[in-house]
């Protein structure tokens, strides 16, 4: 299955607002995401499904890209995305009950712990830009693989050697 893991767009600065919970996208934010959606439109990237932690700016980022990619089902919220959540729990029950693709939209570190424990350890050594998206292709077995990383600031979406 293909998984695109995402993090959040740019957000309002943390001393803008008195609740890390509810600190929102800026307009620049807004852009570059929905700018990052059409560039995963353009290459044919949809995913069915998206999963949001249920912080403001992840559920923000989470419902553009569902309004320019317009997957199959509504974003669901999940408190596994949340930072310091069990994300890989999360993506082994997706893994389970999914074969269309899913896009997770959460928070760092944790999306780079989680890319790394997905590739095995020690294969991921870099941090998620805001905005961002990493493409993986896990299968049954539990093997993972990077498929394409979407640069948010040029939008280039490299693709993997053997992906």
């Amino acid at each position: 299955m293909k998984l695109y893991v995402m993090r959040h767009g740019i957000a309002e600065d943390a001393a803008s607002s008195f609740h890390d919970f509810d600190r929102a996208l800026t307009m620049k934010g807004r852009k570059r995401t929905r700018e990052v959606a059409r560039a995963l439109q353009h290459a044919g990237e949809k995913p069915h499904f998206i999963v949001a932690s249920p912080l403001v700016r992840a559920l923000q980022t989470a419902e553009i890209v569902a309004s320019v990619i317009e997957p199959e089902e509504p974003v669901t919220v999940r408190q596994e995305i949340a930072p310091g959540g069990e994300l890989m729990t999360l993506v082994q029950e997706i893994v389970g009950a999914y074969t269309h693709p899913v896009m997770i939209v959460g928070h760092e570190p944790d999306l780079s712990v989680l890319v790394d424990q997905l590739l095995g350890g020690n294969a991921w050594e870099r941090p998620f830009q805001k905005a961002m998206v990493v493409g993986l292709r896990l299968d049954a077995s539990g093997k993972s693989r990077i498929r394409f990383v979407l640069d948010p600031k040029n939008l280039e979406l490299k693709h993997i050697e053997g992906a």
